[in-house]
């Protein structure tokens, strides 16, 4: 399972004036939704789930401003894509046609809870349910690939910047998240400290999250 657990943000598909906006090296629109979407089919089978953490794609009205977004919806992208997408919103996932509702979602993953979230500003480092020593968003584009985050109690955590801007435009496995956040963990002088409230939240009741209606 964990083996088939992707990551990505900040896509973008349909965005002409984000090649400008973000340096990406690609000439055409065409060419940045071909190869993104090429990318993302290389990683994953059909039963691989891929958390995407917002900004989707642009849609523009005919007529509209020109390089702010083609006119196709998100199911255009969505039939070029292998494996199963869950969607956070993002700030510009409102007039694309994708329709979710999530805003953040809790993932129960390696003996932990973590968030999953478009704009890191809005982090919940911890709750009266848990502590979240690890945050995955987008939003950032390629202002930085981690993070570490604090709250007015001190507590501290991780942010990793799925986006595809600084993940040479591919998703990114569990693994390799892992793998980062367990060599900044294992780095900080506050390691004992993080690693109890770990162990603290572990052993609370799982919270359910409603599902997505």
């Amino acid at each position: 399972m964990k083996n088939d657990l992707f990551f990505t943000g900040c896509t973008h598909y349909g965005h002409f004036n984000i090649i400008r906006y973000c340096n990406r090296p690609f000439k055409t629109l065409e060419e940045m939704d071909t190869k993104l979407i090429q990318n993302a089919n290389t990683r994953v089978k059909s039963d691989s789930i891929i958390y995407h953490l917002g900004d989707y794609c642009f849609r523009n009205s005919k007529g509209g401003k020109e390089g702010e977004g083609s006119i196709n919806k998100a199911d255009y992208y969505k039939s070029q894509l292998k494996g199963n997408y869950i969607f956070v919103k993002g700030n510009h996932d409102s007039n694309n046609s994708l329709k979710t509702k999530n805003k953040r979602i809790i993932l129960h993953i390696a003996n932990m809870y973590i968030n999953l979230i478009h704009n890191p500003t809005e982090t919940i480092i911890s709750d009266e349910y848990y502590y979240y020593p690890l945050t995955l968003c987008s939003h950032v584009h390629n202002a930085w690939h981690t993070k570490e985050i604090k709250n007015k109690k001190g507590e501290i955590a991780l942010c990793i910047n799925c986006g595809v801007d600084v993940n040479s435009f591919q998703l990114v496995a569990w693994d390799e998240i892992y793998t980062i956040f367990i060599r900044w963990l294992n780095l900080h002088p506050r390691k004992k400290e993080i690693k109890k409230l770990i162990e603290q939240s572990k052993h609370r009741p799982i919270f359910v999250q409603p599902k997505e209606k």
